[in-house]
């Protein structure tokens, strides 16, 4: 190697005294020296070798020049890898594909491309591990394309390690089409081609081809698992993940911190806490996964969206090294459940120990002041996101202002932060417009924005819907019919109400006015009880809720049985007296059946636990946390 070599890496060489471990056997050769470095993954040892090469005279030679750029990459010193490949003369495509493959190895998928390009440059030919290499660094589907089509004329396309590279790209890019194509041509495709089909499917929502993929599978590594599972998750059928995750612990597969995190997230989604506390229980005695920051976030997220905040709150003062992330989740949880006080208290802490927040931190806090109606706080960290802390705000932190004006009654406010905005509103924040239009009964503006929407063929089922309920509000039944005619026209369907409550770790479900349930007439006499008592106390059932052109007595008896009321009456016949009920809504909270929960809960002692699609409620003696705002 030429002095300048090096100087180039002079930095991190020994002083003069350094050696390779203290052991003489004569003149050191260059095949020695190349032998040595077989394998060397440490800077300190690479180093030493190096000196020694270069004061025995053999530093110049190609198979050392190869072997230190390797151990160089391998030590995690690529710029010395690169120096060493740009100081060696006339560098081959060898050279050039071990410096590719350790930056795309390494997710420096940028500077590995710019390799190959300086490679191409030279008039060298690339090899099939030099594509294979380079392929994983595409995640655009133009340049793998590019790849590919040189991979033909190289008659390269074949090789099994570049056919697995392209699908593996194809994959990332959302082309399940030229993936299962390249997958079909394999003679006997080993795990790494099934495994990216498998991932391509599961990520497109194709889950079952990729179940079908996966059970054929004679064999399954935990990647394969997890891959499944995150599908399920991912598209919403968490309880698909669990049984999937169960089978997996059956088959003796040992579930990484990945796979726990997916169950944990699966748990979330159904709001069943059991199932988490079984999981909690299985991380405490599992040897593989650690509780670091990444499962306790996990953790503190499945057990606030599942109703235990003190849980949370439990997990999240056991982790030691808490990162914002970390912080995040827990304001998140204190958000949702009510406590907004709390979710800000949390913000001056993480401050005073000079954490910088995040994004993420300034969409928990902007929830916890729309839970709670903190309009001025809310104003004020919505301007220091910029004037702070240099955070752009996105579409989620303008939803989450325009929910807090809304709710509060700052209709005209919110509609012009909307028509103020540089980047365009979407359909949640047109929702949360239309129903802060109805909660405050602002029909004029309402209409106003439903006109512009439905002109503008912006319009969703919630838009619908919300519109129809407008109408409703004012009797204004004609509306309503023309309303509910687009939709039918539009293919829209208007989303059932679904209650689900856990007992036993058994989840069952209820829509309005079901009556599948083997229990039903338990279920309807209890109900039958419920409301006679709610009406003893001076309940009166909100009819004008009920949003159909029908009689009071009607209307009265659709208002008896929602789905939630269903979901307690179920929970006060199969659980014991005094345990607490929880219940997972997937629409928000029905103003009669909220009103009705809390007399419930102080009628029976009992504290009843209510997830709806915004929040939580918890009614103790009578009373609701969300202190009827919501």
């Amino acid at each position: 190697m030429s002095a300048a070599a090096a100087a180039a890496v002079q930095p991190v060489l020994p002083s003069s005294s350094a050696s390779t471990g203290g052991q003489h056997h004569g003149a050191l050769t260059a095949d020695r020296v190349a032998g040595l470095l077989t394998g060397c993954a440490t800077l300190r040892r690479t180093s030493e070798l190096h000196a020694a090469a270069v004061r025995a005279g053999v530093d110049g030679d190609r198979a050392v020049g190869f072997r230190l750029q390797r151990a160089y990459a391998a030590s995690g010193r690529l710029d010395l890898a690169v120096t060493l490949l740009r100081l060696t003369p006339d560098p081959t495509t060898v050279f050039y594909t071990s410096a590719i493959h350790a930056h795309s190895s390494r997710g420096l998928h940028l500077a590995a491309l710019a390799l190959l390009s300086e490679m191409l440059g030279r008039g060298l030919i690339p090899t099939s591990y030099t594509l294979s290499s380079s392929l994983p660094a595409c995640h655009g589907l133009a340049l793998g394309r590019a790849l590919h089509a040189y991979a033909f004329k190289l008659a390269l396309a074949g090789d099994s390690y570049v056919a697995t590279a392209l699908l593996g790209m194809y994959a990332r890019g959302g082309d399940a089409d030229a993936a299962r194509a390249l997958f079909d041509e394999m003679p006997d495709p080993h795990v790494v081609p099934v495994t990216a089909m498998l991932t391509c499917y599961a990520k497109m929502g194709a889950l079952d081809d990729a179940r079908e993929l996966f059970d054929g599978m004679p064999s399954k590594d935990f990647i394969c698992w997890n891959a499944m599972i995150d599908g399920y998750t991912q598209h919403g059928r968490p309880n698909e993940a669990l049984r999937l995750f169960r089978r997996m612990l059956r088959s003796g597969v040992d579930p990484d911190e990945v796979a726990i995190i997916l169950a944990l997230s699966a748990v979330a989604q159904l709001g069943t806490a059991e199932s988490g506390r079984w999981l909690h229980s299985y991380i405490k005695n599992s040897r593989r996964v650690q509780l670091n920051a990444r499962v306790g976030t996990a953790l503190i997220d499945m057990y606030y969206k599942c109703g235990s905040l003190e849980d949370a709150v439990s997990v999240f003062d056991s982790i030691s090294d808490k990162d914002i992330v970390v912080w995040n989740s827990m304001i998140n949880g204190y958000a949702m459940h009510g406590d907004s006080r709390k979710a800000l208290e949390m913000f001056s802490q993480l401050r005073s120990q000079g954490l910088w927040p995040t994004d993420i931190t300034f969409i928990g806090l902007l929830n916890a002041c729309s839970h709670s109606g903190l309009v001025d706080e809310g104003r004020q960290f919505f301007q220091s996101m910029e004037e702070q802390y240099a955070i752009v705000p996105k579409i989620e932190h303008y939803g989450c202002m325009v929910d807090l004006l809304g709710r509060a009654g700052l209709i005209e406010e919110a509609f012009h932060l909307v028509q103020s905005m540089t980047i365009a509103p979407d359909t949640v924040m047109w929702v949360s417009l239309l129903a802060a239009c109805r909660l405050h009964k602002n029909m004029a503006l309402g209409q106003q924005i439903a006109d512009y929407l439905v002109a503008g063929g912006l319009a969703n089922s919630g838009m619908y819907i919300l519109l129809s309920n407008i109408y409703a509000a004012v009797g204004n039944w004609e509306e309503v019919a023309r309303v509910r005619s687009m939709m039918k026209a539009s293919g829209i369907q208007k989303e059932p109400g679904c209650s689900a409550i856990e007992v036993g770790r058994k989840v069952y479900e209820f829509v309005a006015g079901d009556m599948s349930h083997p229990r039903t007439d338990e279920i309807y006499a209890m109900l039958e009880k419920m409301n006679g008592i709610v009406k003893e106390q001076g309940h009166v059932p909100q009819i004008e809720l009920v949003l159909h052109d029908l009689d009071e007595a009607t209307k009265e008896k659709a208002l008896a049985v929602h789905s939630e009321k269903l979901a307690v009456a179920f929970g006060l016949i199969s659980t014991a007296p005094g345990e607490t009920i929880k219940i997972v809504k997937n629409l928000r909270a029905c103003a009669d059946c909220h009103a009705v929960l809390k007399l419930i809960s102080k009628i029976t002692g009992r504290k009843i636990v209510f997830r709806d699609r915004n929040r939580f409620h918890h009614f103790v003696d009578g009373s609701c946390t969300c202190g009827d705002y919501w």
